[in-house]
């Protein structure tokens, strides 16, 4: 069974039942649902992620915080304040867990540089590149939760499929953030995916006319990338 660990550092409670909310529901209704476990911790603190990480040994972390324009990432100490940690500081946690972490999400504003970081020794890591607001947040871990409960045949890369999914949810929703997730892919240690606008109407288009053959989408999808 594969373990996904929720870390969460959020004072919004709101956003963060959401988010996990979510995250259980589209694992729940999922094809492959029964083949993961969902473990949360709340209030992290440095000593929490550190621990929580050997004990569950998670294939998947997924990071719901805030973040910081020099790349580093909001967690709390212990008395219940802000305490930012570097991108360097949490590459080399995970550098301890290469054997059982495949993947990490962070969910937060400006944390590509870590995702980075952290790629050095993790397969596949997704970051923001800028802020992201908690609707195109919580569209992005619809899109990528709902895609690794899918049995689709002959894939490859199951996370790269999640991040075009967490992207086309964003899309949907028509929320101008397309461009905020990054993947960081370990082999070659470099952004996998930057859309531009024609990129992102013709992947939907596609993906529509799979769906509805005979149907066309693409020119009605126009007025969702106006500038």
């Amino acid at each position: 069974m594969e373990k996904i660990l929720i870390l969460a550092a959020l004072p919004d409670r709101l956003r963060l039942d959401r988010e996990i909310r979510e995250i259980e529901e589209a694992i729940r209704r999922a094809v492959k649902g029964n083949l993961f476990e969902i473990k949360i911790r709340t209030a992290v603190r440095t000593q929490d992620i550190r621990r929580a990480i050997a004990e569950e040994r998670p294939s998947i972390v997924h990071f719901c915080g805030h973040g910081l324009e020099d790349g580093s990432l909001l967690l709390e100490d212990d008395g219940g304040n802000h305490k930012p940690v570097s991108p360097t500081g949490l590459a080399s946690l995970f550098k301890l867990h290469t054997d059982s972490v495949k993947c990490v999400l962070l969910n937060a504003c400006y944390s590509s540089k870590t995702a980075e970081a952290i790629g050095q020794y993790i397969n596949y890591v997704i970051g923001m590149n800028q802020p992201i607001t908690d609707q195109a947040a919580i569209a992005f871990s619809q899109g990528f939760y709902d895609t690794l409960g899918y049995d689709i045949p002959n894939l490859k890369n199951i996370f790269y499929r999640a991040f075009e999914e967490g992207i086309v949810a964003i899309n949907l929703e028509n929320i101008s953030e397309k461009l905020t997730p990054v993947f960081y892919s370990k082999p070659n240690q470099k952004k996998l995916l930057k859309w531009s606008k024609e990129d992102s109407i013709n992947f939907v288009a596609d993906r529509f006319a799979k769906a509805f053959p005979g149907l066309q989408l693409l020119n009605s999808l126009q007025h969702l990338y106006k500038e």
